[in-house]
């Protein structure tokens, strides 16, 4: 291998790296409301579509750049969260899987065409003077869009480690998570908790897509996309795992980064549906999974 080669290769792991944060905030709540109330959503992918379209249009009839429209997104995807588990997801949890699926692709198909029919199919992109800007560490070179999202995801995810942890609802959550009839019998209320968990899953893909508009355009079409690669991330960090979407959002973006320079952008999901296989076959409960108790 050549040192240009070298350094080309270096360059697309730092760039799926920094994405790779943004993809992991995403999956990071799919895991979450899995993790909490099992259920899957799927409706994740149309979900943080509208997070892009959300930012894309502060950015485009307010001037507000992403960045900073970010936490009114999140707060708004909170309630909306909230209040779709407290009328509509509630009632199913205990009930068949296949009517959960039902149910949420349901929801994932009326985001979508509410996407389409509202912004159109064409891709709609934010442009912004921090698109040109970079930053350079030796011979790498930084995006300044790529580096301030992942940071923001990163700081996102520290958030989201501190409630769990250190909040009362917080801690609250984890043990309905442990124990359900336990924390019933204790009083605390489920129903609402799972709520909170849904409205915290949501907030956290409308984040991503706040920061993921920065980074590439928007279009309804990405939905399902989304969804399938969320899906990839959190089964190879290990379903449930706060961390291990984080990881699985890492491996994934420098898999695909990979994949785009050695063979071409288009084939850059066989890479990650390989990784998938791979870590199937070697660790089905994935790479931060708890195995069989």
């Amino acid at each position: 291998m050549t040192a240009d080669f070298l350094l080309t290769l270096a360059q697309a792991i730092v760039n799926g790296l920094l994405t790779g944060m943004v993809y992991g905030l995403m999956a990071l709540g799919l895991s979450v409301i899995f993790g909490v109330m099992r259920i899957v959503n799927f409706a994740h992918g149309e979900m943080m579509v509208v997070g892009m379209y959300l930012a894309w249009m502060g950015f485009e009839y307010l001037q507000v750049s992403p960045m900073l429209s970010l936490p009114v997104i999140a707060a708004i995807f909170f309630a909306a969260g909230y209040v779709l588990q407290r009328g509509l997801i509630s009632p199913f949890i205990g009930r068949p899987e296949h009517q959960q699926f039902l149910l949420l692709l349901a929801v994932a198909i009326l985001l979508v065409n509410a996407s389409l029919a509202i912004a159109g199919p064409d891709s709609r992109g934010v442009q912004m003077e921090s698109q040109f800007d970079s930053y350079e560490l030796g011979p790498l070179v930084f995006d300044a869009v790529r580096l301030h999202a992942a940071l923001a995801a990163i700081a996102i995810a520290l958030l989201l480690w501190l409630f769990f942890t250190r909040t009362r609802t917080g801690k609250s959550i984890r043990a309905a998570a442990d124990n359900n009839l336990a924390a019933l019998v204790v009083g605390l209320d489920v129903r609402r908790l799972y709520a909170v968990t849904f409205g915290v899953g949501a907030a956290c893909v409308g984040a991503a897509g706040a920061l993921m508009i920065t980074i590439i355009p928007v279009s309804p079409f990405l939905a399902v996309e989304y969804t399938l690669l969320a899906f990839v991330i959190v089964i190879v960090g290990g379903l449930g795992s706060m961390t291990g979407a984080l990881l699985g959002g890492l491996l994934i973006g420098v898999s695909e980064a990979v994949a785009g320079l050695l063979l071409q952008p288009s084939l850059k999901s066989m890479f990650s549906f390989g990784l998938l296989i791979l870590v199937l076959l070697l660790r089905p409960q994935g790479l931060l999974g708890k195995g069989p108790q």
